[in-house]
Formats: structure tokens, sequence, C-alpha cells
């Protein structure tokens, strides 16, 4: 009979490696399963340990860690069959959010690892274009963006980030808000024709809730197979007033408790909505970029396409059969 393995990727400045396996210990689903213990580094947030995981016949991968934790294991174990399930401990756990899944209930969460149903959510793929020339690909889950968010990603402090959470992204938005400069970008909607704006963000999701309870992109669908796409352009702080207005009432409020399935959006030349399985951007200049929260370095266009049901995450029983209803909304038709 071949083994069971469980590899459990672990970062270890956020976990206490005795604390975690007694935790496991304490789990009866994890009877019969082999287990491995991989701390990542910080040379490598997953990447390799996910790879490590598979070499070894891994069944499921218990991912201990923040989002970019889970977005580096994602990367690896996309598109094959094997299982991952979360352990949220990190700042935002947007991932975990948006499936509904527990915060900070250690045994919740392993119940749901080895207990749980799988629910195959999409992937996003993303070919990074460099100042230099040279291309990156990566992965995420949740959301990349260029702008103000990757502005305040990168100028986030780390050490505020341990002591107050993600009330620390707030912070560094006080002293990002003074870059009154705002992006000059070209974007393609699958073969639609190009459209050319100033923006002060751009941001491209797979999901749409964001801490605090904040939707901030409403027919995000964890696995519809298509990618949201939400450009922030206000001019004026009226502009800025309508982006709040929409963001915190529209999607936060009016469409969340809507009883029919239409909803007459704000019109604001203030902010473009849209969906699709493939965008490209470029980039007047360099600018920064951030994939799941974590800051991505620079860079002057870059191409995303959505890999449908591409990785395959742990979710309770009762909530395995309610599949989209756990989202933020339904999807809308694709967006031109």
């Amino acid at each position: 009979m071949s083994r069971q393995v469980a590899a459990v990727i672990y970062n270890p400045i956020k976990v206490e490696l005795e604390e975690l396996k007694s935790a496991v210990s304490a789990e009866p689903g994890s009877f019969g399963w082999d287990l491995e213990w991989i701390p990542t580094s910080e040379e490598d947030p997953g990447q390799g340990m996910a790879q490590s995981a598979l070499d070894l016949g891994a069944r499921m991968v218990v991912a201990v860690g923040g989002d970019g934790t889970v977005r580096a294991i994602a990367e690896v174990l996309r598109g094959t069959k094997v299982r991952l399930a979360l352990l949220p401990v990190g700042t935002g756990n947007l991932l975990a959010r948006n499936l509904t899944l527990t915060l900070q209930d250690t045994a919740h969460s392993l119940a749901t690892a080895f207990n749980g149903s799988t629910r195959q959510i999409d992937v996003a793929g993303i070919e990074i274009r460099r100042p230099d020339g040279e291309v990156n690909r990566h992965a995420f889950l949740v959301m990349a963006g260029a702008g103000l968010d990757a502005k305040i990603m990168s100028n986030t402090d780390p050490e505020l980030k341990k002591r107050i959470g993600w009330l620390a992204y707030a912070h560094a938005l006080i002293g990002v808000s003074r870059d009154k400069t705002m992006l000059r970008l070209t974007y393609k909607l699958d073969s639609h024709a190009k459209r050319r704006v100033r923006a002060q963000s751009i941001v491209i999701g797979n999901c749409g809730l964001l801490p605090a309870n904040i939707v901030l992109l409403p027919d995000a669908v964890l696995d519809d197979g298509l990618l949201d796409v939400i450009v922030l352009k206000p001019e004026s702080f009226r502009g800025w007033v309508a982006v709040m207005f929409t963001i915190l009432w529209e999607h936060g409020v009016v469409k969340r408790f809507r009883t029919e399935r239409q909803l007459t959006q704000l019109k604001s030349e203030s902010i473009d909505l849209h969906q699709c399985t493939t965008l490209d951007v470029t980039l007047s200049r360099p600018e920064e970029v951030e994939l799941d929260g974590d800051p991505f370095g620079e860079m002057v266009g870059c191409r995303v396409t959505v890999e449908p049901g591409a990785l395959a995450i742990m979710v309770p029983l009762d909530e395995a059969s309610e599949g989209r209803s756990s989202d933020t909304a339904r999807p809308r038709a694709s967006d031109g």
C-alpha cells in the first residue's frame, strides 16, 4: 500500500513548530498520514518547498503562513492533483477570508485540512515584463496590482504590520497619498480594443474581499473562470469621494444585500470595472507591482491569464457544496 503523505509547509518566523506539531497530533484526521515538516526560508517563501512535497509524493500540502506563503506554494501545485489546505497565520489572510474559512482557529483549520472536501478554484498566471526586458512568470490567487496599492505594499513597515496587523497598510497609505503621480497605461481585455487611461491604480483580482469586509471587486468569484479588473482613476477630491462611495456603499452594502440579480451600477468616471480571461497592460514608465500583498519590484507591463479550476483547496464539508455562494457575488458576462 502506497504511503499517504501530507507535507506541512510552515513559515518558521510566524509558527512555533512544537506547538504546531502538537495541534496536528490532536487532530484525529491526521492519523494514518505520514507527515513531512518543511520550513520556508527568507530566500524561498515556498516554491522550492512545494516542489519537495511533490517529489516526496505528497497528496496534500498544508500551508501554514500568510498569503505570500500560500501564493508561492500554489504557484507550484497548480495543475496537479495535490490538495492545498490552509492554516492562516498571516496579516491579511485574504484567500482564507474569500473562502470564508475560519481565522485564528487552528483546530478548525486542521479539521478542514484532514476531514474536509475539495473545491477547485482558479489561478491567475502573470507574465511580468521588467524594465530591462526580462520576463518573469508567476501566479497569484487573490489580487495583483500596480499604482497606489503596490506603493502601499512596498511602503508598509514589517515591524508595524507584526504589531497592528492589516492596519499597518492604512498607515502606509498616509505616506503614499502624498505621491501625486498617476499611472499612464494602456490595457486590453481579451480581443477588445485597447484602452488608454490615466489612473491611480489598476487591480486584477481572482476574488474581491479585502480586510474590514471591504468589497473591492463585487463580481469576483474564485471558480468562475474569469479575471476581475478595477481601474481607479479619480482626478480630484470629488473623484475620490465617488470611488469610496462606490466601493464602501454600492459594493459593500447595496450589492451584498440586494434581492434582485441585476443592479444599476453607480456610473462614475472615476472607476472602470471589467471581467475578462486575458488582460494585457503596458505602462508608460516602470511602476511597482504587487502580487497577493507582496511587493514584486517594477514592471513596464504584464499579461495576466486565468487558469480555470487549476488548484484544489480544502474547505469544510458543509461549505463544499455551496461553491460560489460563499464568494462575494456571482459573475456577470465578460466585459469589453
